[in-house]
């Protein structure tokens, strides 16, 4: 999976870092991140997307699930996508990216290889 990480870093220039993710925050897959930053990153989505969640369910029609939360910052953009089933894709990018083409090139990842960015869940501390 690194280097379909790596494809979408370098098919997207002012990417910085490229992190796959499950639902509790574990880190599964990264690009461009030391290990302690991609981790930090990876926990910090894990309530990014609990908080999206609560607040899609306060919509009519919605069933609470986040698809995709952008985060504009001074010196840059943040994405997390849902990617299968308690899985997430994470992108910290600087300011002159291309958004449209950055949420192209991650739909485009997440398709091609969706079922291999599920986590099943977690019981106990066990994985399903």
């Amino acid at each position: 999976m690194d280097w379909m990480l790596k494809d979408l870093a370098a098919g997207v220039p002012q990417t910085r870092h490229v992190i796959v993710l499950s639902a509790d925050g574990l880190r599964m897959a990264q690009h461009g991140a030391d290990t302690d930053t991609a981790d930090r990153l990876a926990a910090a989505c894990a309530g990014l997307q609990s908080l999206a969640g609560a607040v899609g369910a306060e919509l009519p029609h919605s069933e609470g699930r986040m698809r995709l939360v952008v985060i504009e910052m001074d010196g840059g953009f943040f994405y997390l996508m849902a990617a299968g089933a308690g899985a997430f894709l994470a992108v910290l990018a600087d300011e002159g990216v291309d958004a449209g083409l950055m949420g192209q090139r991650m739909r485009d990842l997440v398709i091609r290889i969706g079922e291999h960015l599920s986590s099943p869940p977690r019981h106990d501390g066990q994985t399903a």
